[in-house]
């Protein structure tokens, strides 16, 4: 069977910075960027704090770091840590990346986000005053790569979060051993 890979802009597969609604004053699910490990997929802390502002987001998408030095550190993470249908909020300062239904697996657009190549091109595109540069987001909307049928998608993804699962289970292990 021959691979098929065609050329999108991420804009055609991923919906950036989709709106969710979260009244102002409600307690929330808060993620800080002090929160995200670089590079590693899973949120190991969260904080319940009242909205008033900031991004939000829901299971599944990805956030990414925006702001210099957080995104060459590798502050990008995947959201799996809320209930279902509950809307999060953090900082201002992340890009949320949110897989088209049916057209993106969540999970290939987590590792596409990490990959190298989307990260170069972030941060080659970050303007502003030295220490508090910012991606720009036209940048990376109109960013052309050969992309996956879904299926093929769904596939990648799979096998690299299996790795990730397992990740979190030894670190799970460990800090069970060490209690």
């Amino acid at each position: 069977m021959k691979s098929e890979w065609n050329e999108q802009n991420l804009s055609e597969i991923i919906d950036f910075n989709p709106k969710e609604k979260l009244q102002k004053g409600k307690i929330a699910t808060k993620i800080a960027m002090e929160d995200i490990q670089p590079f590693c997929r899973d949120i190991t802390h969260k904080e319940f704090s009242k909205y008033s502002g900031g991004a939000k987001f829901k299971n599944f998408d990805t956030l990414m770091a925006r702001i210099t030095p957080c995104l060459e550190n590798g502050k990008i993470a995947q959201v799996r840590c809320l209930k279902e249908g509950e809307v999060g909020f953090g900082s201002t300062e992340y890009i949320i990346l949110r897989a088209k239904n049916n057209i993106a697996d969540p999970d290939f657009i987590y590792y596409l986000a990490t990959s190298q190549k989307i990260r170069n091109i972030a941060i080659k595109s970050m303007v502003g005053s030295s220490g508090r540069q910012r991606v720009q987001l036209d940048v990376l909307k109109d960013t052309k790569l050969s992309i996956p049928s879904y299926t093929e998608q769904r596939k990648i993804g799979k096998i690299l979060s299996s790795i990730d699962n397992k990740i979190e289970l030894n670190r799970a292990i460990n800090k069970n051993l060490s209690s």
